[in-house]
């Protein structure tokens, strides 16, 4: 067992958390260790990211507050909360804004929940951060994520013929085998992630216009 599996629980029960909460007590960053376990729980075990989120902000000043806000989000998504996901993503881009330095996936969990949920009232808002962040859309996966979000908005704003380039564009990402980089060829795939996606992007890439 590595020394660091106790912040890496995937599962989580009252023997794991009075385990966790134990180590942390002795920890020395306790911040750093409570965002990282929130990480892992965000999807299966929402509430308990939530609160293990809370104890992080309540540490105060953090150069990973973004990326804390961005697991927030995520927590929140999970539970079907979307507004409380796009306020959490909203101040995560705004925290990137103030401090560049520190990169989260703040833009492209906006770009995605915006356009998957059709959040018709932060539809520009999206397409603005997806216009700002292009740069960053280095993997497969993330290029997927740019070109589905771009594809999904514009189609539901009536621009047909963008929505379809773009949407040909993410069909392709997806079938990607090679992330492009030497060292890390199978790193940043689409995989199976966004299938419940694939039809509408079928649809998109074969409509007239």
């Amino acid at each position: 067992m590595a020394a660091d599996d106790w912040l890496r629980n995937k599962d989580w029960n009252h023997e794991i958390e009075a385990k966790f909460f134990e180590k942390l007590k002795r920890a020395r960053d306790k911040s750093q260790y409570l965002k990282i376990q929130a990480s892992y729980l965000a999807r299966k075990y929402p509430l308990v990211a939530l609160n293990l989120l809370d104890r992080f902000f309540a540490l105060g000043e953090n150069p990973d507050i973004a990326i804390a806000y961005s697991e927030q989000a995520t927590a929140y998504d999970a539970l079907g909360r979307f507004d409380d996901a796009v306020r959490s993503l909203q101040k995560a881009l705004a925290r990137e804004k103030e401090y560049p330095n520190v990169k989260s996936t703040a833009w492209s969990q906006f770009a995605m929940l915006v356009a998957s949920k059709n959040l018709e009232p932060h539809f520009n808002k999206a397409l603005e951060v997806l216009s700002e962040n292009r740069q960053y859309a280095t993997f497969p996966v993330q290029r997927f994520e740019w070109h589905t979000a771009s594809a999904l908005i514009l189609a539901a704003q009536g621009n047909t013929r963008a929505a379809k380039d773009h949407a040909i564009c993410a069909l392709a990402e997806s079938d990607a085998k090679h992330s492009g980089f030497r060292y890390h060829a199978k790193v940043g795939l689409v995989g199976n992630k966004y299938e419940s996606l694939q039809d509408r992007l079928l649809a998109l890439s074969r409509a007239d216009g």
